[in-house]
């Protein structure tokens, strides 16, 4: 697909965008799957259910590259949930297993309705939910609100450079990469250079595609373990 048209002056201008802005901002409702549900965040329900997830990270490295340093007790972290619930941008969503438990949360943030632009990020996943069917099953869910129900043009994920385990989810996930933004931030004292990745509106049918692929029970065998890969899927 062509990324640029000419002008009357033979100069060279970004191809027309249609449809109306702002698009919607993301509504505080869940986000069904066969593997799980994303629902807002709710500090009620939720803080005892997330704290003894995220207690299941023994030496605490899923806190490393967030903001915070690791809450260890559950006083503190019921503070933190008030206050993740009540923010809207970023906008908390707890991830729920089958069972209704809370094993994870994401985010939608940097929400920009004018632009159409929006990310995924302030993702902590617990050991109960990482490298499962479910946490790409939420990842999808988020996705496919922002682009099929929001209408937005584009999605990102941003991380610290040197987060290995986040680079290979976006990449895995079907982000492509845009670059690093050196000393972009600091946080905890130290140097942040961020790596930036996306995905655009015309790429997601194909991506959407191989998710839904991918997330069929025909993916699975009879012990739960997945045929072929998602990036298998996308290449097809």
């Amino acid at each position: 697909m062509p990324q640029h048209t000419v002008n009357a002056l033979g100069q060279p201008v970004g191809m027309p965008v249609s449809g109306e802005f702002p698009r919607p901002t993301p509504a505080r409702t869940g986000m069904q799957g066969r593997f799980c549900s994303v629902v807002p965040l709710d500090a009620k329900q939720h803080t005892s259910g997330l704290y003894r997830a995220f207690a299941e990270d023994k030496d605490g490295r899923n806190w490393t590259y967030l903001p915070e340093e690791p809450i260890t007790s559950e006083v503190a972290f019921a503070d933190w949930m008030v206050w993740a619930e009540n923010s809207a941008d970023p906008l908390f969503h707890t991830v729920l297993d089958g069972d209704g438990a809370p094993v994870g949360h994401a985010t939608y943030l940097r929400i920009q309705p004018d632009a159409g632009v929006i990310e995924v990020g302030y993702i902590h996943f617990s050991p109960l939910l990482q490298r499962t069917p479910l946490a790409t099953e939420a990842m999808y869910l988020m996705m496919r609100r922002v682009f099929d129900e929001l209408g937005y043009r584009r999605y990102e994920w941003k991380c610290d450079a040197l987060n290995a385990p986040s680079r290979s989810a976006a990449e895995r996930l079907g982000f492509t990469f845009e670059g690093v933004f050196r000393q972009a931030t600091h946080y905890k004292g130290r140097n942040r250079d961020t790596a930036w990745y996306s995905i655009l509106d015309s790429e997601w049918p194909r991506i959407q595609s191989a998710f839904e692929t991918w997330l069929s029970p025909e993916n699975f065998d009879q012990s739960g373990q997945q045929r072929h890969t998602l990036q298998a899927r996308a290449a097809e």
